[in-house]
């Protein structure tokens, strides 16, 4: 599945670099995540649960930032289990100035999930995610724009 979006983010390009690439700012942002471990300053993991229709799963998730141009591009991969269900991730942003103060965040991520989770069908879990995404960048925006 891809999903994909634009975000405007009324706060300086360099401030909102700095929230997205530190794995416990954006992380407290994430529904359903309950720890996130920092590893190096490019390797997190993360726990989270997930709920999709009638099943839900705990995700063991190992994060890396795998490519880091600032204050400009980050391409994020991740690789998580859960009984019974796994999840392959790239994420991509791109940050560039809009208006005055204003960031303008171009998202991408290109998701792969199989097993239970992935039994409900891709209509469903579709819009669980896009529920996800909105509630973090919502979250993001009010803790970047306060």
């Amino acid at each position: 599945m891809k999903f994909a979006g634009t975000v405007e983010i009324r706060a300086p390009r360099e401030r909102v670099w700095a929230f997205l690439i530190d794995p416990n700012q954006v992380g407290s942002c994430g529904p359903g995540v309950e720890s996130i471990d920092v590893i190096d300053e490019r390797h997190f993991k993360a726990r989270a649960k997930v709920g999709v229709g009638f099943i839900s799963a705990r995700f063991v998730v190992d994060l890396e930032m795998a490519e880091l141009t600032p204050p400009d591009k980050a391409v994020i991969k991740a690789r998580g289990q859960a009984p019974g269900s796994a999840v392959d991730a790239t994420g991509t942003m791109s940050l560039r100035d809009g208006g005055p103060g204003v960031t303008v965040m171009d998202w991408s991520a290109y998701v792969l999930i199989a097993g239970t989770i992935a039994s409900v069908g891709a209509r469903l879990i579709e819009g669980t995610a896009n529920k996800i995404i909105g509630q973090t960048f919502d979250c993001i925006r009010a803790k970047l724009e306060a």
